[in-house]
């Protein structure tokens, strides 16, 4: 068997600080806006050259945070409940042999900042501090195939959840001048009903929490319905 070793080539800053609430796909969000940071030998403005005439990229990353964990030949996809085992090959599981993923996003746009190189992202589903292996600009006429099958995960996955705030967590999210879109992006987040699968049958009310950007944002389940009862900055 051949190995092969592959420089990292950027890193992502996102608001998602732990795997929990993070989208399963990419663009879910389109209010997750993240930063890929190139640094030296890569943050060089002839790299990507040409980039920003793409509308969206695909990356390659690391699954870092479960890499040394192994791998397994069957997992239980969250989209079948978590009771059904699949190939994992047939999944987008992180416990893959190659603890690799692909992502596309939206490009926002590309600045620099002193000796690093920003591009600024949108739509992510990356956990902060993500390693980046490669960038490839995203093509429509060859990525976008109207009659591919999606076998389990055909359509966009919906819930009937909803989601209101506290007046605190009005107030809150009203003065972060900031971060703008920090409503749609908590209201988005918690309506994927980002909980654990069996956790999902119960019917009794459930508190949560969970850290976006560097807020830590507090909540219950009420049946199909959220309600964020505090927001806080994180020290």
């Amino acid at each position: 068997m051949s190995v092969y070793q592959f420089d990292v080539i950027g890193t992502i800053e996102s608001p998602y600080k732990q795997k929990f609430a993070i989208p399963r796909q990419p663009g879910l969000i389109p209010e997750a806006r993240g930063k890929l940071v190139l640094t030296p030998p890569y943050a060089n403005d002839e790299i990507v050259r040409g980039i920003t005439s793409f509308s969206h990229l695909w990356l390659v990353f690391v699954f870092h945070e479960t890499a040394d964990k192994g791998w397994s030949s069957l997992v239980r996809p969250p989209r079948l409940g978590g009771n059904t085992r699949k190939g994992v090959f047939a999944t987008r599981a992180t416990f893959r042999p190659n603890p690799i993923g692909l992502s596309v996003v939206k490009l926002e746009r590309v600045y620099r900042q002193n000796d690093t190189l920003i591009l600024e992202l949108s739509g992510i589903d990356l956990l902060d501090g993500t390693p980046i292996l490669d960038i490839k600009p995203y093509l429509p006429y060859a990525d976008a195939l109207p009659d591919a099958v999606g076998g389990f995960a055909d359509s966009a996955p919906e819930t009937q959840m909803t989601v209101s705030f506290s007046e605190q967590a009005i107030t809150f999210c009203n003065t972060q001048l900031n971060y703008p879109e920090l409503t749609g992006l908590i209201t988005k987040v918690l309506k994927q009903d980002p909980r654990p699968s069996y956790k999902k049958q119960r019917h009794t009310e459930q508190r949560y929490g969970m850290t976006l950007y560097h807020f830590n944002i507090k909540w219950t389940v009420n049946g199909e319905h959220n309600h964020v009862t505090e927001i806080t900055q994180l020290p």
